[in-house]
């Protein structure tokens, strides 16, 4: 493989690196075999540039071949298997493409001798005094594509150049080191690919072009420069990797792969059938191949600058090894005495980075033991179009010196597409300019994105809106926590360092705080040692999100106390616990907005602390505070919570407007604590655990068709039946039982059946009066009648929002005392004055008054208009 723009070869795994979809002619190219009238071989290449160099035509020895009368005229021969698919063209109606004459196997054919293909080619053949132009067999032809018959040019091609050896055929090499066609073709001067079409027009002029099919394939361009690459015959160094194969098979099995596929799949099956590694470049800078040679034939490699100047008698004491310094450089030949001179190549580049274990260190030179603490290195990570770039150089030099792996353990990252999954490409207008995107979103927000969108090694579709939402679920919610901790320790003036916890002290929502925590460091820490990075992101951001939505909403009240309690202690220090160690977990994750928070709440007051969350030990948990019955509980309630809040929504009811009753159906029934929690959270006077949840709801079963129709298409209309009858009758325990278990068991006439809720379309018919919701084994019937004194107890609530509103659209401060005055509805104002002494101390009111004050606001409230007015104290 060459690349004749940057003027060097490359490498199989440079090769493999750049390989593009393109869609080019393909030639079928009639070759008049020699001494026989109207008789031709049709052969086939992707590569028109290279007929001008053909020498040969190969064929598979084992495959069958035909020769053919054609309805075009001529007389071919190809391989039986392509005959339609290349003539079958030809054909018309009542007259037949082809007419089969002889028949043979491709060994028959080797030796029969073609006219050349053009002048040129006859030319150059002729100059080398070897045969040419005569069929030759290969088990490399294939049958899949073409004709069966593969045009073959030398210096043009890996299988190509090895048949031509096989044969001892003349070796014709009509293009330049620039890729140009040379003066002997009538295409001199012509890059090869833009001398393509000018061949097949010539070649159609002669009448020898049978046909020129358009054919997508992948066809490999420079790594660098994205220029087609051409298979080139020239004198290049290679290291005999073939020889290692087993070994490098052997080393790369120690690895632990993320994922394995990779590294077992791709990169493994890769190895298999890995080529000798092509390590010299035709380039002016790079690191020198450290051969010298003598015109006697003697070759010698310079392993050290101390082996240079030993035997040299010009080398400098400060050598520079680059060139063109050290081309100067000779050494005496020890065979015959004679200078010897540097080799012109330098290393491919690859070659130097997959050096970087042991080059970093100098080592063997010094550094011997720093070098082998270090190696292999417990971790890298790189993109997935590095299996073949990085990770091989390093397992391949690693392997050739030492015999074993050079890392343990490698995550393979997916490459970064655009929000509809194409690659990025600045010719498409879809590339995302990396400092825009960090200016716009932040680091933090972008580094988020990627622990947790999907796992490293897929693909990512980045785009504004992911981000922003990874951003506002977990740093968003974070930061409110800590700036509600801040603001409040801040008005009591809270010191963390004058406290401790004392666990057996604490209430329960702050020991299943801690639990959670505990637990939540212990799965992070966990996911992380395994490697498993979305998992351990979405340990902390849910962890996040429990301390927001539900420790500090239901703790809000025992953080506005204007004295420090024991009890406002215990919520202080077991927040400040709860941050400060969720902060130390994700540090590496988002470093930015964890150290504004460390250096704001705990540098802040302790200077005795590490300047920095990054020099912070990584969190370790406790397993004494962890209480799994305690965090099963509350993820009960948290389940029934959701639920509830769920029916209140399907009955549309706000959850300001209390509510009489909550049914229960659950595997556990919760004590009082738990209850009172959810009572307060769902704003209802009563929950009730019960085992009979028939009374309030029905539910009409029928077959899903999508699923049950394939499985029991016959007895569809049994099943219908039983499901009429079972909604007719049992439907509310069929569901629970469908809830509890999964299924639901029906006997038919092939016997008992059973069915999940993908296999029943289900429909709820609820008691009037209740709202009933399911989900994961839990149902909640919410009884949504509305008494009076539910109803004004909802408008205090509501009148009690509407002030706190006012409160801070005023900019009060959190403590501040305010007076209140409401006008324009004697319905309102008598509520209040019956709730006023309540209403009161939620808002921190000193008067209630009937009035206006210049900012009252006109409010509707539950269908009736108020005018409210608060005036800070």
């Amino acid at each position: 493989p060459y690349c004749p723009r940057c003027g060097t070869p490359l490498s199989s795994h440079e090769v493999a690196q750049g390989y593009k979809t393109v869609k080019e002619r393909s030639a079928i190219v009639r070759f008049k075999i020699k001494d026989r009238d109207n008789e031709y071989f049709l052969a086939w290449t992707t590569t028109p540039w290279t007929l001008p160099s053909n020498v040969a035509l190969c064929v598979n020895p084992d495959d069958k071949y035909c020769k053919v009368k054609a309805a075009d005229g001529y007389t071919y021969i190809m391989a039986e298997a392509l005959l339609d698919t290349v003539l079958g063209k030809l054909g018309e109606e009542g007259k037949p493409a082809y007419e089969v004459l002889e028949s043979y196997v491709g060994k028959d054919l080797e030796g029969i001798g073609y006219e050349p293909l053009m002048q040129c080619t006859a030319d150059a053949a002729a100059k080398t005094g070897k045969k040419g132009l005569y069929i030759v067999c290969d088990n490399y032809v294939t049958m899949s594509d073409g004709t069966g018959i593969v045009h073959i040019a030398p210096a043009f091609g890996e299988d190509d150049n090895r048949v031509g050896r096989n044969y001892d055929l003349p070796f014709v090499q009509l293009v330049d080191a620039k890729g140009c066609m040379t003066e002997d073709t009538p295409y001199a001067g012509l890059f090869v690919k833009d001398a393509d079409p000018k061949v097949l027009v010539d070649l159609d002029k002669d009448g020898k072009l049978f046909d020129a099919p358009k054919f997508e394939h992948e066809y490999p361009h420079c790594w660098r420069c994205s220029s087609p690459l051409i298979y080139y015959a020239r004198e290049t160094w290679f290291i005999k990797m073939t020889a290692m194969r087993d070994r490098l098979i052997a080393n790369n099995d120690k690895v632990n792969w993320i994922p394995e596929s990779i590294g077992k799949g791709r990169f493994g099956d890769w190895l298999k059938n890995i080529q000798d590694w092509g390590i010299s470049r035709n380039r002016y800078w790079g690191t020198p191949l450290n051969i010298w040679e003598c015109e006697c034939g003697n070759r010698h490699s310079i392993g050290s600058i101390a082996e240079l100047k030993e035997m040299s008698d010009n080398c400098p004491d400060n050598i520079e090894l680059h060139r063109p310094y050290i081309d100067d450089v000779t050494i005496k030949c020890p065979k015959c005495g004679k200078q010897m001179k540097r080799v012109p190549e330098v290393i491919d580049c690859w070659f130097d980075s997959g050096s970087m274990p042991f080059a970093q260190h100098h080592y063997p030179f010094e550094n011997k033991e720093l070098f082998e603490q270090q190696f292999p290195a417990d971790f890298i990570s790189e993109a997935v179009d590095q299996t073949r770039g990085w990770f091989y150089s390093l397992l391949a030099i690693s392997t050739l010196l030492f015999d074993r792996e050079p890392f343990r353990n490698v995550i393979v990252l997916g490459l970064v597409q655009d929000e509809n999954g194409q690659k990025m490409s600045k010719s498409k207008g879809n590339a995302v300019d990396p400092f825009d995107a960090l200016e716009k979103l932040g680091a933090d927000a972008i580094r988020w994105y990627f622990y947790t969108n999907s796992q490293p090694w897929l693909p990512n579709k980045f785009h504004d809106k992911v981000v922003i939402e990874g951003q506002r679920k977990f740093m968003g919610t974070l930061w409110n926590t800590y700036a509600f901790y801040i603001m409040y320790a801040d008005i009591i003036g809270f010191d963390p360092t004058k406290y401790t916890l004392d666990v057996s002290k604490l209430p329960v929502m702050d020991k299943w705080l801690l639990s959670r925590m505990n637990t939540m460091i212990k799965n992070t820490d966990d996911n992380l040692a395994n490697y498993r990075i979305p998992e351990a992101a979405k340990a902390m951001q849910d962890f996040v999100d429990e301390l927001s939505n539900w420790y500090v909403r239901r703790s809000r009240e025992r953080f506005w106390s204007p004295e420090l309690t024991e009890d406002t202690v215990n919520a202080y220090m077991t927040l400040y616990t709860a941050i400060v160690n969720v902060c130390k977990c994700a540090a590496p994750m988002v470093p930015f907005i964890t150290e504004e928070i460390y250096q704001n709440i705990v540098l802040s007051v302790d200077k005795n602390a590490p300047e920095s969350i990054h020099l912070c030990d990584y969190p370790k948990y406790d397993e004494a505070l962890i209480d799994a019955d305690l965090e099963k509980k509350m993820g009960e309630v948290l389940d029934i919570v959701v639920l509830g809040r769920s029916a209140r929504n399907a009955s549309n009811r706000k959850n300001r407007q209390p509510l009489s009753t909550m049914y229960v159906k659950a595997d556990t029934k919760l004590d009082v604590f738990f209850t009172d929690i959810i009572r307060d959270e769902l704003n209802v006077k009563n929950v009730v655990f019960t085992d009979d949840m028939a009374g309030f709801a029905s539910y009409n079963f029928k077959p899903q068709l999508k699923t049950l129709g394939p499985k029991y298409g016959k007895n569809l209309g049994e099943i219908k039946a039983a499901l009429a009858e079972i909604s007719a009758g049992k439907s509310g325990e069929a569901m629970a039982e469908l809830n509890s278990t999964g299924v639901m068991k029906l006997n038919i006439s092939i016997g008992e059946i059973e069915l999940t809720k993908d296999d029943l379309l289900i429909e709820a018919q609820q008691k009037e009066d209740f709202c009933t919701v399911f989900d994961g084994g839990v149902t909640v019937a919410l009884d949504t009648a509305l008494t009076p004194e539910l109803i004004e107890e909802g408008f205090v609530r509501e009148i009690v929002s509407k002030i706190q509103n006012m409160r801070k659209d005023s900019g009060f401060e959190v403590m501040d005392h305010i007076n209140v005055k409401l006008a324009g509805n004697a319905k309102l104002i008598e509520i209040v004055n019956k709730n006023s002494a309540s209403i009161a101390g939620d808002v921190l009111a000193d008067s209630i008054t009937e009035g206006e004050f210049a900012n009252s606001k006109e409010w509707n409230i539950n269908g009736e208009d108020v005018k409210i007015g608060v005036e800070r104290v």
